[in-house]
């Protein structure tokens, strides 16, 4: 189709779900137990990190939210959708996005997960963002209006964003990508008190590298560099074999490295062979994804000071895959790794994917990237008022561009329209999911107090 013709089935989209449709939400009569959701992930994961899942989730009804992306997901598939599909994050709440470096060493901003990427409904993406802004702003002290204008914001700028997208040459649209520095001097001459503090947390992101996890996460034991054992957040793979297990943890699980190398390109594969592989540590990580292996790998070049920590997070299939169908990918680390280069601007050079069995046995799939390498994300509790309206229009501009990269974005442009419909539906939607959420995390309490699940605090 020409761009007429894309635009019209944009415009004519709306028949099918009418923009203003999209605020009108309530539960399901036969909704899931959002409990009952969270046990059967727990069923595929480790058994003894699954209480500090639930802890990390009972702190606050935000970051029950973060972890319930699966809950989320239901009740997603009953709301309205326009039938124009994108490659989604399927989990773009608003910590998911973040400051890191790319490729040539400028910092970028994007989306950050993938874990739960996968084709389907672009207005998934952007109400999982929108309501994680209202449950995100009722935890900092945010009043209903104040909050409404940061959800508005967030849907204002993707909708605005797609829009300039839309007029783009596609090459345009591939090259594009949220240089920070440049939109922080945009944004000086408005709040410069705002952005020195936003400054304060880029100058910390630089800090988080390779050497920094060098320094937290490693020790000298005999003049040889280990990582530290810390159970159960850090644990050495060879703490994790059973007594009187005669396997090397580490021949076992170098198997990974093997794997994931024959995934990069060429020039990537010579650069990881100027590293020797030293160590691996199983790691618990965010809050969705406790649970899950992950692993850190341990690598030195040129010597201890030159080091190189690579992450291999266990993948499985995306919780978006009940609603839309598999992924074209057998291999789930795979599907992560695609639908990240498709969304993101500038990925990770260490970007790669492997299936392996671990030391339990059993084959899993995972994807590889490196540990830390100046990633930040932002730090809610300490965002003013006009600080969320800002970074909201940061993560809808994000969003718009990663799903542009993917989609029809002349017909998702067409189809918001250049008023303000769909924005006004949305807050509408943030707020009553919002509600929605307030009670599912007092239900995971309830569920911990009648000792229905053990939580712990870690």
């Amino acid at each position: 189709m020409d761009v007429s013709e894309r635009a019209a089935a944009g415009r004519a989209a709306r028949s099918q779900a009418r923009r203003s449709t999209h605020g009108d939400w309530e539960p399901a009569a036969e909704r899931p137990d959002p409990i009952a959701v969270l046990e059967g992930q727990a069923a595929s994961r480790v058994p003894e990190l699954v209480p500090i899942r639930y802890g990390r989730m009972a702190a606050s009804p935000f970051a029950f939210y973060r972890g319930a992306a699966a809950v989320m997901a239901a009740d997603l598939a009953a709301t309205p959708v326009s039938g124009l599909r994108v490659q989604t994050c399927g989990d773009a709440h608003l910590s998911n996005f973040g400051v890191f470096a790319a490729p040539d060493r400028r910092l970028v901003f994007d989306v950050n997960d993938f874990d739960e990427s996968l084709p389907g409904p672009w207005e998934w993406d952007v109400k999982r963002l929108a309501a994680s802004f209202a449950v995100a702003g009722r935890e900092a002290g945010l009043k209903r209006k104040q909050r409404e204008s940061v959800v508005v914001q967030a849907t204002a700028s993707y909708r605005e964003a797609m829009r300039s997208f839309a007029a783009m040459r596609n090459l345009e649209v591939w090259y594009s990508r949220f240089d920070i520095e440049a939109a922080l001097e945009e944004v000086e001459l408005e709040d410069p008190t705002e952005v020195q503090r936003v400054r304060k947390g880029v100058a910390k992101a630089r800090t988080k590298d390779s050497l920094r996890a060098l320094e937290r996460l490693t020790e000298s034991v005999d003049g040889d560099l280990r990582f530290r054992n810390e159970p159960p957040l850090l644990i050495p793979g060879e703490h994790l074999l059973p007594a009187g297990d005669g396997r090397d943890a580490a021949a076992v699980l170098e198997d990974v490295l093997s794997a994931y190398r024959d995934t990069l390109p060429a020039d990537r594969q010579h650069l990881l062979d100027g590293y020797r592989f030293r160590q691996i540590a199983r790691k618990v990580v965010g809050v969705g994804s406790v649970g899950t292996r992950a692993w850190v790998v341990l690598l030195t070049g040129a010597d201890d000071g030159d080091p190189l920590f690579l992450q291999a997070k266990e993948a499985e299939a995306s919780v978006f895959e009940p609603y839309v169908g598999a992924s074209r990918f057998r291999n789930h680390g795979r599907r992560v790794v695609e639908g990240q280069r498709l969304m993101q601007a500038a990925s990770d050079i260490f970007l790669g994917w492997c299936r392996t069995v671990g030391i339990d046995g059993r084959e899993r799939d995972f994807y590889v990237r490196q540990l830390w390498d100046w990633k930040r994300s932002a730090e809610i509790e300490r965002l003013t008022p006009r600080g969320f309206e800002v970074y909201a229009g940061m993560c809808g501009q994000t969003l718009a561009r990663g799903h542009a990269r993917s989609g029809d974005r002349v017909a998702i442009a067409s189809y918001l329209g250049g008023g303000d419909a769909f924005d006004r539906a949305i807050a509408g939607f943030a707020e009553a999911y919002a509600d929605r959420n307030e009670r599912d995390h007092a239900a995971l309490l309830e569920a911990i107090a009648a000792d229905r699940i053990e939580a712990e605090e870690l």
